[in-house]
């Protein structure tokens, strides 16, 4: 019986194993460069909207106070 059990779990492992390398063959990659680069734009123009608002804000409440 225990060598019944090994000799399925060997076949299980095995599968497995073959099941493994085709997934990892056809996993591609090649976009996640462009896609860290455009994730990486969107920050730069979200922070400089933000900077962007905050120099106005700072400039119209500064020019409010000139009589």
């Amino acid at each position: 019986m225990l060598k019944l059990f090994i000799t399925l779990q060997m076949a299980a492992l095995t599968v497995l194993t073959a099941l493994e390398d085709r997934i990892d063959k056809h996993r591609d990659e090649r976009g996640s460069v462009t896609i860290e680069q455009v994730i990486w734009a969107g920050a730069v123009i979200v922070i400089v909207g933000i900077v962007v608002a905050a120099i106005k804000f700072f400039v119209t409440s500064e020019s409010a106070k000139i009589k």
